[in-house]
């Protein structure tokens, strides 16, 4: 399958330009739409889902028109939004249940049996009779994906999935995903670089509704071999080396300030030349896409 997003525009009535000429090429397995918060990352998502209309531009899944038969596109479509609402008092069995129903599953012991195996998936079975109103964040977020998998989807999208989980529920959702990501077109919409770096074989970053940059995450780091430098400084110097020089990232570091600096060539003997990450990637392109603005 193939996802083919051309030219997408969505203007807001309040004059905010949610998407820009949006052109991306979306194939089986997992795709990282990476950006800040309001980067236009959930408009694209819903409207993707059908949720809401684009201006203008087209949306193809293979031959099918998304925009226009969003029937079909329904049908082969798993959906995690990013605020995922459930039934408090029904137990995560009984409402996956339902889903299956609506899926179109009838057969009461074929329902049965694909409940059970996504709940056995999502590693929610011994939990299968407890309230969802009980879960953990983490667990809610499974028992998301257990739902977005029913009617055999061939196109999932999940819209800021791990934000606030835990380290451990975090890493268990990442092997989900990777593992559903197999045999299907997988989006994963995020601000957090990690979960791209650590799952995605393509990626895209988008801010303020504009495609800065895609590609495969390894490709797009190794584009910044020789052009990473980081130096620890005190915390009063920082200001002096953003005026001196091209500052990407600051993070904290026993105490003290550790930048990182983006340029072609050593900024003084002081630097130290690091190995790029994707964090370093992000940081570079949303910095440049500012300054240009």
């Amino acid at each position: 399958m193939k996802l083919s997003i051309n030219n997408v525009c969505k203007t807001y009535p309040n004059g905010v330009q949610a998407l820009q000429n949006v052109t991306l090429e979306i194939s089986t397995g997992m795709f990282g739409l990476l950006g800040p918060n309001g980067a236009g990352k959930s408009t694209l998502m819903r409207t993707i889902a059908t949720l809401q209309e684009a201006d203008s531009g087209s949306i193809f899944l293979d031959d099918i028109d998304v925009l226009k038969e969003k029937n079909t596109i329904r049908q082969l479509l798993g959906y995690l939004p990013q605020d995922f609402g459930v039934y408090p008092e029904i137990t995560a069995e009984t409402l996956l249940d339902h889903i299956a129903i609506l899926k179109g599953i009838s057969n009461k012991k074929e329902r049965k049996e694909i409940v059970d195996g996504f709940l056995n998936q999502t590693n929610l079975y011994s939990h299968r009779k407890k309230k969802l109103g009980t879960f953990s964040g983490g667990m809610l977020q499974r028992f998301g994906i257990a739902q977005a998998l029913m009617g055999n989807p061939k196109l999932i999208i999940v819209d800021e999935p791990t934000a606030g989980l835990d380290p451990e529920e975090r890493k268990r959702f990442q092997n989900l995903l990777s593992e559903i990501g197999e045999n299907m077109i997988v989006i994963l919409s995020t601000h957090i670089v990690d979960d791209v770096s650590e799952l995605c074989n393509n990626m895209a970053i988008i801010h303020e509704g504009q495609v800065l940059l895609k590609g495969e995450p390894m490709q797009v780091i190794s584009d910044l071999n020789g052009k990473i430098w980081k130096k620890v400084i005190e915390k009063h110097e920082l200001n002096q080396y953003k005026q001196n020089f091209n500052v990407i990232s600051t993070n904290l570091f026993s105490g003290k300030i550790m930048l990182h600096v983006f340029t072609c060539n050593s900024p003084d003997p002081s630097f130290v030349s690091v190995d790029p990450t994707l964090e370093d990637v992000y940081f570079s392109h949303i910095k440049s896409a500012k300054l240009t603005q």
